[in-house]
């Protein structure tokens, strides 16, 4: 895809980096994320008495010589993470915008690479229609992150609607309590989203929320008499469609409804504890890996 993010130097630029959670994980063990459970790791972590039908091998017998009472040595748990990456595959997201579709692999795949690199898994669910389509199922390691984001990013992805809610509550496979799910699209929707990340909060995953825009999106320049077309719509006649002559107020009319809009996402995450972020564009991408995902802490 011209002007793709994808080569080496973009992913060697990521490797100081990691997901983070906030919550501790029910899913399989061997990742680097450490638990407040105690787990088979090698690393020490704390005492306890023995219980009836605690295993006798974890008994620290010269703690035993020393009090004439049986301890436990319990271990750290680390676990790994699966991250679910959603891609909003509307029309809006690309169709007629490079720019914008590029930006949104390109973040997709920095948030995969960041996975296989600390040794989690990541699937990619290409969000089109009301279906959540999984071309490459659970990819771990790097040889198959490659593999699939070079599939990707020959993919015509973007075109026609996506419906959120129905896509996400209707994926099969998305278990519980088992790491980080990611949805990335601009939120220009009729669809009920807020009802998915519902459902992603009641199956116990960390969610977060990434809102691709482009500079025309979210401060247009447009003046004089202009043909809005919906990408996404269906014909010229299609009623989405419009010609107006815009002046400063159909701008400052614009402004207040995208602010309403950003608004309305963030205090809806925040009575969730999901995080949110807004992206443009025409900014690097590491700078929104290293700060705006800081800030929701989401990276470390």
């Amino acid at each position: 895809m011209k002007g793709s993010y994808l080569n080496d130097g973009f992913f060697s630029r990521l490797e100081a980096l990691a997901l983070e959670l906030r919550a501790d994980l029910g899913g399989f063990f061997g990742g680097k994320h450490l638990v407040r459970t105690y787990g088979q790791t090698v690393e020490f972590a704390d005492y306890r008495e023995y219980m009836l039908g605690d295993d006798i091998r974890r008994i620290d017998w010269n703690l035993y010589s020393r009090f004439e009472k049986f301890f436990l040595k319990l271990f750290t748990d680390e676990r790994q993470m699966h991250t679910q990456i959603f891609i909003d595959c509307s029309a809006s997201m690309g169709k007629d915008l490079p720019e914008k579709a590029n930006y949104t692999l390109g973040v997709a795949a920095a948030l995969g690479y960041l996975s296989v690199h600390n040794m989690d898994k990541v699937s990619f669910k290409l969000i089109k229609g009301a279906k959540a389509e999984d071309p490459f199922g659970t990819i771990v390691g790097k040889k198959s992150f490659f593999n699939a984001i070079s599939t990707l990013e020959d993919l015509d992805l973007f075109d026609d609607e996506s419906d959120l809610e129905k896509a996400i509550i209707g994926c099969p496979n998305l278990g519980s309590n088992d790491g980080l799910t990611v949805i990335i699209s601009d939120f220009f929707t009729y669809s009920d989203w807020k009802k998915a990340i519902d459902f992603l909060c009641y199956k116990k995953k960390q969610v977060l929320l990434i809102q691709v825009v482009t500079l025309d999106e979210t401060d247009p320049s447009y003046s004089g008499r202009v043909n809005l077309i919906d990408t996404e719509s269906c014909g010229m006649d299609d009623i989405k469609n419009l010609k107006i002559k815009i002046n400063r107020s159909h701008l400052q009319a614009y402004e207040e409804a995208i602010q309403y809009h950003l608004d309305d996402i963030r205090t809806f995450c925040n009575s969730r504890d999901v995080g949110f972020v807004t992206v443009r564009c025409d900014q690097p991408i590491e700078k929104v890996l290293f700060k705006e995902l800081l800030k929701v802490g989401i990276m470390s």
